[in-house]
């Protein structure tokens, strides 16, 4: 019996001695000596992580004493040191970076066939439309994630996606896959509604728009659809959705209407000052309740939604422009791309170009042993304004058919087989 009794005490001290330690463990000294070892734009990732970070990170003023290494606040902000808002700051960074910082590019081969869209969300990445599949990535090891198929012969027109789910518009029918794997569509039958082409979604709707000018509303749990609106007398090809229900859709005879799900008809009509081309993407910043149109002649447009006006409109590339994003909480700058393979950096107020950017020639070539992925990885350049972009080697410059934007990064698909990180980094 004694020697069951040791061995059981042995065995439990060894169980003991597994459990793992948690972050929570550690105390706000060891975490203070930590924090103090990273840069300031990690220091402020930290800051949002969890309370008791937080309270240590505010508490020993690690914002401030990076920010004196960093030289990045007034000399009165500097002898005095305030409040610092986090959002506010991190945002000021990320314009800079975009601006001034270094240019890295790293690409791979995302799909076996041309694709052309990409979505970003949380450090994931879904690519997809031209090829039968649509894949799922990890922006920090580019693994991929996941992979969904697309039913029978169908092709995909548009998609997004949650923490939950994936939507798509696949022929003229709405498909769902859970990222558990499982997938239902509907309508039961395909034809049922007017050919789709664009789609957008915030839970607990998904708007289509269609080639006849009516946008249709669905209900993601009901399955149907729950309002059509005649918002244009063209094809709708673009889409926007606000957290206030509120959508924009641009048509291809240069229009974007503001409407409302719960009526029937838009409730304004934005008209460009400049016969300026079909609208070919749309965007609107819930921040500043502005806007943004871009067009296949190369103008990118703002409107104020709280007076329906436009503000501005600028002729950023002498060719279409195919996507424009900004980041949700970002008022300053926001990037466009289009058929001339150039990432332009726009001043939100304005629409001034900022910035113009291409990727350089060289290439080295590595393999993520993890994922074996091979990746590419290039350096991206700045141009002046005045270059003209057509002397410009078109290897360089590959038409940029869709831009995702993420804090100092921005992902670009380009209607062929690889997907491009551009990363900006700005000391």
């Amino acid at each position: 019996m004694g020697i069951t009794e040791t061995v059981g005490e042995s065995s439990a001290k060894k169980t003991r001695r597994r459990a793992p330690t948690t972050i929570q463990s550690l105390d706000a000294d060891i975490l203070c000596i930590i924090f103090s070892f990273l840069d300031l734009f990690d220091l402020v990732h930290c800051t949002v992580v969890c309370n008791s970070w937080h309270a240590v990170i505010k508490k020993l003023k690690l914002l401030q004493s990076s920010c004196r290494k960093m030289h990045q606040l007034g000399s009165t902000s500097l002898e005095q040191p305030h409040e610092i808002d986090v959002e506010d700051f991190a945002m000021k960074h990320h314009k800079m970076a975009l601006l001034r910082g270094r240019i890295g590019i790293e690409r791979w081969e995302a799909h076996s066939h041309r694709f052309s869209q990409c979505r970003m969300k949380k450090g994931l990445l879904l690519t997809g439309v031209g090829d039968k599949v649509m894949r799922l990535w990890s922006l920090n090891s580019y693994k991929c994630m996941e992979e969904y198929s697309l039913p029978d012969a169908a092709s995909l027109i548009d998609f997004d996606f949650d923490e939950s789910k994936i939507v798509g518009l696949v022929g003229t029918r709405i498909s769902i896959w859970r990222r558990s794997g499982q997938r239902s569509i509907f309508p039961s039958r395909e034809g049922t509604i007017p050919k789709g082409l664009c789609m957008r979604y915030i839970d607990p709707e998904a708007v289509v728009g269609c080639e006849d000018g009516t946008a249709r509303v669905f209900d993601m749990y009901s399955k149907t659809c729950s309002q059509i609106i005649r918002t244009h007398g063209g094809p709708i090809t673009c889409l926007s959705l606000s957290d206030n229900q509120l959508f924009l859709s641009g048509s291809s005879l240069g229009r974007v209407t503001v409407s409302d799900p719960l009526l029937d008809q838009p409730v304004a009509t934005l008209k460009s000052t400049i016969t300026a081309g079909g609208i070919q993407t749309i965007c609107f910043n819930q921040g500043s309740n502005l806007a943004y149109s871009g067009t296949t002649a190369g103008y990118v447009s703002c409107w104020d939604l709280r007076k329906m006006r436009q503000l501005w409109e600028n002729r950023v590339s002498p060719n279409v422009v195919y996507s424009i994003q900004q980041l949700r909480s970002d008022t300053s700058v926001m990037v466009a791309g289009g058929i001339d393979g150039v990432l332009r950096v726009i001043d939100q107020k304005s629409g001034r170009v900022l910035s113009s950017c291409i990727m350089d020639d060289k290439v080295s070539t590595v393999v993520r042993r993890q994922t074996q992925v091979v990746v590419e990885k290039r350096r991206g350049k700045r141009v002046s304004q005045d270059v003209e972009i057509d002397k410009i080697e078109r290897k360089i410059r590959p038409q940029i058919s869709c831009v995702a934007m993420g804090m100092k990064k921005v992902v670009t698909a380009h209607n062929g087989k690889f997907i491009s990180v551009w990363k900006f980094n700005h000391s």
